[in-house]
């Protein structure tokens, strides 16, 4: 478990401020301290990290979050999403994310924020009003606006090869969502 400490203490430290802000130098820290880790996670070699809290949210954010560091802008940056909602599931059943720091409870969430089912969209605000986030609340209903608009993110459209409708090309135009 040494490795799941290593990961979210640099996740704690990084802080807010660098969580969801873009910064390639940032990335490029993550990709060389934790690309290892993120390909054994996506294989599956992580799975026992499930078994605590801790590990449960390491592995959250190796699938969820770092990913979209390590690989921005491409498909792959969303690749072990499926994976990383399976994680937040079981996680959930077993009440792990009330034993993690408020500020890092919404990890635990996230993987349903970014799915593009709106059912996935419903239980991500359901999830932040039970913990009485208002700003986790915020995100979510923006996330799940575009989900019910759009059936996806059509700012992913791009990595993904999607073709982007005139209606979602005239929505990122106006500064929709970028992620």
């Amino acid at each position: 478990m040494d490795e799941a400490a290593r990961i979210i203490s640099f996740w704690r430290a990084a802080g807010p401020e660098r969580w969801f802000k873009r910064d390639d130098a940032f990335d490029a820290e993550i990709t060389a301290r934790f690309a290892g880790l993120h390909a054994r996670a996506a294989s599956g070699g992580l799975a026992a990290w499930e078994e605590n809290a801790q590990g449960a949210l390491a592995l959250l954010l190796l699938l969820d979050q770092f990913s979209r560091n390590m690989f921005r802008a491409r498909a792959r940056a969303f690749a072990t999403d499926t994976q990383a909602r399976a994680v937040a599931d079981r996680a959930l059943a077993r009440k792990f994310d009330a034993a993690a720091e408020p500020e890092l409870r919404q990890f635990f969430y996230l993987p349903f924020m970014h799915s593009e089912n709106i059912a996935d969209q419903d239980r991500c605000v359901a999830l932040y009003e039970a913990a009485h986030d208002a700003d986790g609340v915020g995100y979510a209903r923006t996330h799940r606006g575009i989900i019910a608009r759009f059936g996806r993110f059509p700012h992913r459209n791009r990595a993904l090869s999607r073709q982007t409708t005139p209606e979602e090309q005239a929505f990122l135009d106006e500064g929709g969502f970028a992620g």
